[in-house]
């Protein structure tokens, strides 16, 4: 059984992906639903290297089962040449047993990324982070046109999810559309949750 919470699971290295989760958080929590932001350790070519279990500053890490706890998901990744992060894919790959038991069948999930130029990948990268999902059995769900922000955007955004350019601050029209993702996640997970 889940809780009534939407997990915002997030891998960010310069911030900016994290300034992306916030904003959704406050879509999430402005649809009258927690938000629980979550973050996953970095991962390292150095074959001895350790991190701590709690993160120094920041959101704390995300387990496996309040992944499978979560009513619903929203996943974020900087781009890395049109692809999600290693530390987050890493995590993923870890989930095999939620996949194993259903443990996320039907809940509503949602993308979002940020890179460095306008033509980074951030489609790409959002395409790359719904596959797992999808072999999950997650119901996928995106920004619809109905946002008017998706109409004047002229830096980050997607109907496939949110997403930022990190020449500067988050524009309004990001802002914007990263609360209109997470209150729609938060939503349709009250929803589901209602009909179960």
């Amino acid at each position: 059984m889940s809780d009534n919470y939407v997990l915002v699971l997030y891998y960010s290295r310069n911030g900016h992906v994290k300034k992306l989760a916030e904003e959704i958080a406050q879509g999430v929590e402005s649809a009258g639903m927690e938000a629980r932001l979550r973050t996953v350790p970095a991962v390292s070519a150095v074959c001895e290297a350790t991190a701590e279990d709690i993160p120094s500053s920041g959101d704390i890490y995300c387990t496996e089962q309040e992944l499978a706890n979560c009513s619903g998901l929203l996943m974020g990744s900087p781009t890395r040449f049109g692809n999600m992060a290693a530390p987050l894919k890493y995590f993923i790959d870890g989930t095999a047993g939620l996949w194993a038991n259903g443990s996320l069948i039907n809940k509503p999930a949602g993308v979002f990324t940020s890179t460095s130029s306008l033509h980074g990948g951030q489609e790409t990268t959002l395409m790359s982070m719904m596959i797992p999902l999808l072999h999950q059995g997650m119901l996928l769900t995106g920004i619809p046109y109905s946002e008017p922000s998706l109409h004047s955007t002229t830096r980050g955004g997607t109907p496939y999810g949110a997403s930022h350019v990190e020449a500067e601050n988050l524009s309004s029209d990001e802002i914007s559309l990263c609360r209109a993702q997470g209150k729609r996640v938060a939503q349709l997970a009250a929803q589901l949750n209602g009909a179960q």
